[in-house]
Protein backbone atom coordinates (compact mmCIF):
# COMPACT_ATOMS: atom_id res chain seq x y z
CA UNK A 1 0.00 0.00 0.00
CA UNK A 2 0.94 3.49 -0.51
CA UNK A 3 0.50 6.71 0.58
CA UNK A 4 0.17 9.73 -1.77
CA UNK A 5 0.81 13.27 -0.63
CA UNK A 6 -2.71 15.94 -0.78
CA UNK A 7 -0.64 17.18 -3.80
CA UNK A 8 -0.61 14.26 -6.04
CA UNK A 9 -4.45 12.85 -5.04
CA UNK A 10 -5.11 15.98 -6.16
CA UNK A 11 -3.23 16.03 -9.63
CA UNK A 12 -4.55 14.76 -12.72
CA UNK A 13 -3.73 14.52 -16.37
CA UNK A 14 -5.31 14.06 -19.60
CA UNK A 15 -4.81 14.45 -23.40
CA UNK A 16 -7.08 15.58 -26.07
CA UNK A 17 -6.81 15.74 -29.85
CA UNK A 18 -8.56 18.76 -31.39
CA UNK A 19 -10.40 17.03 -33.95
CA UNK A 20 -12.98 20.02 -35.12
CA UNK A 21 -12.31 21.26 -38.81
CA UNK A 22 -11.59 24.95 -38.05
CA UNK A 23 -9.23 23.86 -34.51
CA UNK A 24 -9.56 25.49 -31.03
CA UNK A 25 -11.43 29.09 -32.67
CA UNK A 26 -13.84 31.03 -30.64
CA UNK A 27 -16.74 28.84 -30.45
CA UNK A 28 -14.72 25.49 -28.90
CA UNK A 29 -12.52 28.18 -26.64
CA UNK A 30 -15.68 29.67 -24.82
CA UNK A 31 -16.97 26.29 -24.26
CA UNK A 32 -13.70 24.90 -23.00
CA UNK A 33 -13.48 28.32 -20.36
CA UNK A 34 -17.17 27.58 -19.15
CA UNK A 35 -16.55 23.91 -18.80
CA UNK A 36 -13.08 24.57 -16.75
CA UNK A 37 -14.73 27.37 -14.68
CA UNK A 38 -17.48 25.34 -13.25
CA UNK A 39 -14.78 23.55 -11.42
CA UNK A 40 -12.16 25.04 -8.46
CA UNK A 41 -9.39 23.64 -9.54
CA UNK A 42 -6.86 24.87 -11.32
CA UNK A 43 -6.99 23.69 -15.15
CA UNK A 44 -4.06 24.50 -17.58
CA UNK A 45 -3.63 23.67 -21.07
CA UNK A 46 -0.48 22.85 -22.57
CA UNK A 47 0.63 22.71 -26.45
CA UNK A 48 3.97 23.52 -28.30
CA UNK A 49 5.45 24.53 -24.65
CA UNK A 50 3.09 26.98 -24.46
CA UNK A 51 0.72 26.88 -20.98
CA UNK A 52 -2.09 28.57 -20.26
CA UNK A 53 -5.15 29.20 -17.82
CA UNK A 54 -8.25 26.63 -19.30
CA UNK A 55 -10.39 29.63 -18.00
CA UNK A 56 -8.77 32.27 -19.79
CA UNK A 57 -10.59 32.71 -23.65
CA UNK A 58 -7.39 34.81 -24.61
CA UNK A 59 -5.40 32.38 -23.44
CA UNK A 60 -6.62 29.14 -25.16
CA UNK A 61 -7.11 31.41 -28.28
CA UNK A 62 -3.11 32.21 -28.16
CA UNK A 63 -2.86 28.06 -28.30
CA UNK A 64 -3.27 28.53 -32.16
CA UNK A 65 -4.06 24.81 -32.46
CA UNK A 66 -5.29 23.55 -35.15
CA UNK A 67 -7.33 20.41 -36.22
CA UNK A 68 -5.02 17.87 -35.11
CA UNK A 69 -2.83 19.54 -32.33
CA UNK A 70 -2.75 17.20 -29.35
CA UNK A 71 -3.60 19.41 -25.93
CA UNK A 72 -2.10 18.42 -22.62
CA UNK A 73 -4.66 19.27 -19.78
CA UNK A 74 -3.57 19.54 -16.14
CA UNK A 75 -5.79 20.23 -13.33
CA UNK A 76 -5.15 20.80 -9.54
CA UNK A 77 -7.39 20.78 -7.04
CA UNK A 78 -9.92 18.96 -4.97
CA UNK A 79 -12.21 18.42 -7.72
CA UNK A 80 -9.01 17.92 -10.30
CA UNK A 81 -9.77 14.52 -12.12
CA UNK A 82 -13.28 15.60 -12.74
CA UNK A 83 -12.19 18.61 -14.59
CA UNK A 84 -10.19 16.63 -16.86
CA UNK A 85 -12.63 14.00 -17.84
CA UNK A 86 -14.59 16.49 -17.72
CA UNK A 87 -12.83 18.19 -20.53
CA UNK A 88 -11.09 15.30 -22.41
CA UNK A 89 -15.45 14.59 -22.69
CA UNK A 90 -15.91 18.00 -24.10
CA UNK A 91 -13.25 17.61 -26.35
CA UNK A 92 -14.23 13.92 -27.49
CA UNK A 93 -17.70 15.86 -28.61
CA UNK A 94 -16.00 18.08 -30.35
CA UNK A 95 -16.57 21.57 -28.02
CA UNK A 96 -20.65 20.35 -28.60
CA UNK A 97 -20.11 22.21 -32.14
CA UNK A 98 -22.00 21.39 -35.24
CA UNK A 99 -20.78 22.73 -38.54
Amino acid sequence: MSIQSPMERCKAKGIFVVRNERGLHTRPSTEIVKCAAAFKSDVRLTYQKTEVNAKSLLGILMLAATRGSRISVTATGDDAQQAVETLLDLARNKFNINY
